[in-house]
């Protein structure tokens, strides 16, 4: 990393900018495919970097309310994977929505993905990538209802 000033513009981690960062979330990737016992919370991983940036990763509707509900899940339920299975045969095929206007909120969380990048021990990196999702939900909250609303719509018995 260069320059200790320099921040990402997303997220707001220190780095030497969004190219910066989004290497970070590659070395994410790699210690998560390359490692079994990093790799239990990846898609909490991805959703959590998703909303941290929304600009790259969220921005059709579809991508938006994918990335949304699966933090939402991950935060608020005991099944998140039958929830996500949910969701993506919901968002599947021609669907109209739209994505909100207020996206993405001015913070988006106290913690960064630099917070879990700085450690090796796999049972640490599961707890900050937890802290690091916690925070991120928080900076979310304007979207929680909306998040409820798409998980309850995509769980909805089909006719």
């Amino acid at each position: 990393m260069s320059g200790a000033s320099s921040r990402c513009e997303r997220c707001g981690t220190p780095t030497a900018g969004a190219e910066a960062c989004r290497a970070l979330f590659d070395d994410l990737l790699a210690r998560e495919f390359g490692d079994y016992r990093f790799a239990r919370l990846h898609r909490l991983m991805v959703d959590t970097y998703a909303l941290q940036h929304p600009e790259e990763y969220m921005k059709s509707a579809k991508s938006f309310a994918a990335h949304l509900t699966g933090m939402c899940a991950a935060m608020e339920t005991d099944d998140p994977a039958a929830i996500n299975q949910a969701v993506q045969r919901w968002l599947n095929g021609p669907k109209t929505m739209d994505r909100p206007a207020d996206v993405p909120p001015g913070k988006r969380g106290d913690l960064t993905i630099s917070y879990v990048h700085e450690t090796s021990e796999p049972d640490e990196y599961l707890r900050r990538i937890q802290e690091w999702a916690r925070s991120t939900w928080a900076a979310w909250a304007s979207h929680h209802a909306l998040a409820r609303e798409w998980i309850a719509l995509a769980r909805r018995p089909r006719l």
